[in-house]
């Protein structure tokens, strides 16, 4: 067996990077510094990666030359490179639009005549045309809401939390099924919906309050029968799509003999810490119950902005953390942003895989675009997630049997000094050496 490595460390410039083959030799019988990899120990399968395109992030996109749009979009969705396959779109504004708006504002309006497309289609669907093109397939995609319409509010307003009127809980699910077939009607596939993005906070930004029997009773009654009422069943249906500390307790106060039917699964954010083990809880308990990560990135305001390996380091982390506890799929959040991490309308700025200098027209790739590749492009859709054991916790490790038969393995060191391992598999054994504060890919052959 050969084994072929690829390395990124320090800040990912070409220096930094590195291809390199080893072969495997007969096992050894080295006990220290190994990593085992078991091919015949299986978990879940693997959807894919994917991203959001934002209103902010399409923005952006408007204002880059042809050849710097093609550069960023053919980076993404190009089966040759990240091979995104997914994208997530908010319904109505979100923190991340240049400014509020919603698709219609008549509350006497119960057949949505007034329902307009016009806001989505300024500058997200652009980008989303480009991006479908580049990726040579239909892509798949989850719509999320950050707020119900003001006049739909119990606060009359889309910030600030609130929650959504009785009353108009029926409205609410036609108008997100309206969403849904405005992007089918131009021949988007629509996968899944999340019911409500952070249902939990109360933001200075589009934001509602949903408590679980809120969400429960929101899903039971209005939006799974909304769906069926309009011919909307394959749409998947993911609850709580927020921070994983209270992702267990979500799934368990929700999910019931009733509802099961109705929930695909479970979406979370990583912006409250890692929280694997609620993901295996929830994995243990809700084997049937998909678990996908619908938001994750720097937020400025709690990271140094400046410290690029270290921040990209606790994507890689999360990421690989996510992956071994259940996670079948992965979105980015927004996929490009301008140099402040806006726009965004209430000042939330934050970090992406690529920044555009709107004052010298300048795309900036950063470096945790080049470890994401890491993931979406050797982790192929299909993939199937195998057993592995490391002989130290400084060095994170997730590995899948790809469907072409190949063993594919990630290394994320994050200590800051070289780490020897002794690769082990099927009585071979294979040397290699983790640069610091790296990410290193390993293709089995």
């Amino acid at each position: 067996m050969e084994l072929e490595l690829f390395t990124t460390y320090g800040q990912g410039s070409w220096q930094e990077q590195f291809r390199q083959t080893v072969t495997f030799k007969e096992d050894s019988q080295a006990e220290n510094q190994v990593v085992n990899l078991y091919p015949e120990v299986r978990f879940e399968t693997l959807e894919g990666f994917g991203g959001a395109i934002t209103d902010s992030a399409a923005y952006v996109y408007s204002l880059m030359s042809d050849e710097q749009k093609k550069e960023l979009i053919t980076t993404y969705f190009s089966p040759d490179r990240m091979n995104y396959r997914m994208v997530r779109i908010h319904m109505d504004s979100c923190d991340f639009s240049t400014e509020m708006y919603e698709a219609m504002e008549d509350s006497q309006d119960t057949e949505l005549s007034t329902f307009s497309f016009d806001r989505t289609e300024k500058y997200i669907m652009p980008m989303l045309r480009d991006a479908q093109e580049a990726a040579g397939r239909p892509l798949e995609l989850m719509l999320s809401p950050w707020s119900p319409p003001a006049f739909m509010k119990t606060n009359g307003s889309r910030v600030q939390g609130g929650s959504i009127r009785p009353e108009f809980r029926k409205m609410w699910a036609d108008y997100i099924c309206r969403y849904i077939k405005e992007f089918r009607d131009r021949g988007y596939k629509v996968k899944r919906i999340s019911l409500q993005n952070e249902p939990k906070a109360v933001q200075t930004w589009d934001s509602c309050i949903y408590t679980s029997k809120q969400e429960k009773e929101f899903l039971r009654d209005f939006m799974y029968p909304s769906l069926k009422e309009h011919g909307m069943e394959d749409v998947e249906i993911f609850i709580w799509d927020h921070n994983k500390e209270r992702v267990y307790e979500r799934v368990k106060e929700i999910v019931d003999s009733e509802t099961d039917k109705m929930v695909t699964g479970v979406a979370f954010h990583w912006y409250s810490g890692d929280h694997f083990e609620a993901l295996d809880l929830v994995r243990r308990h809700f084997p049937d119950k998909k678990m996908i990560i619908s938001e994750s990135c720097i937020e400025y305001s709690k990271f140094n902005e400046a410290d690029i390996v270290k921040s990209a380091a606790r994507l890689s982390h999360e990421m690989i953390g996510d992956l071994n506890n259940g996670m079948s799929a992965f979105y980015d959040w927004n996929l490009l942003l301008d140099e402040k991490g806006g726009p965004n309308h209430v000042g939330n700025y934050c970090h992406a895989p690529f920044l555009f200098d709107t004052q010298n027209k300048r795309l900036l790739p950063q470096l945790i675009q080049q470890h994401f590749e890491h993931f979406s492009h050797y982790l192929i859709p299909g993939s199937v997630r195998i057993g592995f054991s490391r002989y130290t916790e400084e060095i994170d490790v997730t590995a899948y049997e790809r469907p072409d038969g190949k063993i594919t393995a990630i290394f994320l060191n994050k200590a800051d000094r070289l780490l020897p391992v002794c690769l082990r598999m099927n009585g071979q054994m294979a040397q290699m050496l983790l640069f610091p504060e790296s990410v290193t890919t390993a293709m089995i052959e």
